[in-house]
């Protein structure tokens, strides 16, 4: 069974292409099943659409929920379409977004920090001129995030859980237990983890997380899935033989997915 759990359209702002698309390339590329999941409104704003290249507006999101239901129906023949979203974890307006969530039949929410002391982690400037004391507490807030995503039960998958890498590689070599204690906590929490192989679009390069959190996860007993991120229809599935294969070496023996957020398991 071959699956993709991460995939944007253009709603967001910053992708390529329609639902659709992403459902037809899915089929192309042999998945049997796909995942939407674009990036949710920013719901604790009181703009519609204060971000229209990052996120969806909120007017935008039932119409977002009612395409996919019907483009799931429409392909329910050829493919299994799943409806999910990205969402971002912002602490202060968790039970804002808990409650719009709450009124819609997701398969899954993937949970992703993409702010960390009021910047975007991919900002390449946020790194410039710290301390190694400063760059110790960036780790420590950025991990501490997503250490709060997995205890708010909101989140089925967290996504891209060092995607601080992306545009700063040697964030990885900083201040390394954070991550195992980061990692012991989704495990308790019953989280899984995507292997997203978007980093390798990033000055990062590979994929989120790296082999050596991978390792961890394992030791831990962290579940993982599979996410492309794509922001284009030609990546769907992208690199998802490397990955199981990786993932079998590594030791894993299962992957997984969610219908209905109930979690489904894949032999390796």
């Amino acid at each position: 069974m071959k699956f993709d759990m991460h995939t944007h359209h253009e709603r967001c702002g910053h992708a390529a292409g329609g639902i659709r698309e992403y459902v037809e390339a899915a089929i192309a590329a042999g998945l049997t099943v796909i995942g939407i999941s674009d990036h949710s409104p920013y719901f604790g704003e009181e703009e519609d659409h204060p971000k229209p290249n990052v996120a969806m507006a909120k007017s935008e999101f039932p119409l977002y929920i009612r395409e996919v239901l019907q483009i799931k129906d429409m392909y329910k023949d050829a493919i299994e379409v799943l409806l999910g979203i990205e969402s971002d974890f912002f602490p202060d307006y968790a039970d804002i977004y808990r409650e719009v969530y709450q009124k819609y039949p997701f398969d899954y929410i993937i949970g992703s920090v993409h702010v960390s002391g009021g910047k975007s982690i991919f900002n390449r400037r946020r790194w410039t001129g710290l301390t190694e004391e400063q760059l110790i507490k960036e780790k420590q807030l950025y991990y501490d995030l997503i250490q709060r995503s997995a205890k708010s039960r909101m989140f089925d998958i967290l996504g891209h859980i060092d995607a601080m890498k992306a545009n700063y590689p040697t964030f990885v070599d900083i201040k390394k237990d954070i991550v195992d204690q980061t990692l012991q906590v989704i495990a308790a929490c019953d989280v899984a983890i995507e292997v997203n192989t978007s980093g390798k679009t990033k000055r990062c390069g590979g994929w989120y997380p790296s082999d050596e959190t991978l390792e961890r996860a394992l030791f831990y007993g962290v579940k993982v899935t599979f996410g492309s991120d794509a922001h284009d229809p030609a990546r769907v599935g992208d690199e998802w033989e490397i990955v199981g294969k990786r993932l079998k070496e590594i030791g894993f023996r299962e992957w997984v997915f969610y219908r209905q957020r109930r979690r489904q398991a894949v032999s390796l």
